[in-house]
């Protein structure tokens, strides 16, 4: 696979002396964690061909089988406070769709705030994870992605065949992981995370939660309300009916 992938790579990618591939890890966010721990540079790339303990916001589970989909987390290491970056995750959303949208011609949108959508199933999702240094600035981000890519819907748990898709069911046509995997890296690779107004603007364009009815979770309370537009960094804004 990694031989596979950096043949369709463009010769002159930054990262391709840093992408790891496993053909199965726990957790590519847990490995890239471990490995940003011991110093892995800016741009480390871990790839897994399946991921047994695939992660999701909340500690959900993300169904990850062998050769399914793609799997991949990347280190980043910004110079920059925590609160620069509260954005991200919308920054990996809206590189995401652009990603899919160049390997198979069909845009994603997003539901607020990590799940890749396409006609009201999840396609995908994304995780990211700080740790902070001693100084109180970054000391490295794990964007963790998770694209389902090949799947049939009986490929799908039974509790997952009405809510999942993938982009062949999506599209049709058979999409090929490498494919998908070499627009997410470069997508990943030109992300910047400078341009928070503009990734914003984009992120509102594709986010389909805007203008929904939602219910807020805190505990056992809900709160029912709509969504009708997002802060800077990415937090949602919520009119309840109360006012």
């Amino acid at each position: 696979m990694k031989n596979t992938l950096l043949s369709v790579l463009p010769k002159d990618f930054p990262w391709a002396d840093t992408i790891i591939y496993l053909d199965t890890v726990d957790s590519t966010n847990t490995y890239a964690k471990a490995l940003a721990k011991t110093g892995a540079p800016h741009g480390t790339c871990v790839l897994a061909g399946a991921q047994p303990g695939g992660r999701g916001r909340l500690g959900r589970h993300f169904s990850s089988p062998a050769g399914q989909g793609v799997y991949l987390s990347v280190i980043l290491r910004p110079e920059c406070k925590p609160a620069d970056l509260m954005h991200l995750t919308c920054c990996a959303g809206v590189a995401m769709c652009d990603a899919v949208e160049k390997a198979s011609g069909i845009r994603p949108q997003i539901k607020w705030i990590n799940d890749l959508v396409v006609n009201n199933q999840k396609l995908g999702g994304i995780l990211t994870e700080l740790s902070v240094n001693s100084a109180g600035f970054v000391d490295y981000a794990i964007v963790g992605i998770g694209i389902n890519c090949c799947q049939q819907t009986e490929d799908f748990p039974e509790e997952l065949q009405e809510i999942a898709t993938s982009l062949a069911i999506a599209t049709g046509n058979r999409i090929l992981p490498v494919t998908l995997a070499s627009r997410m890296l470069q997508a990943l690779c030109h992300m910047d995370i400078t341009q928070k107004k503009s990734v914003m603007q984009r992120y509102k364009a594709d986010c389909l939660t805007l203008g929904q009815d939602i219910v807020v979770l805190r505990g056992e309370e809900k709160r029912y309300g709509k969504a009708v537009d997002l802060d800077d960094d990415g937090s949602l804004i919520v009119a309840f009916s109360d006012g």
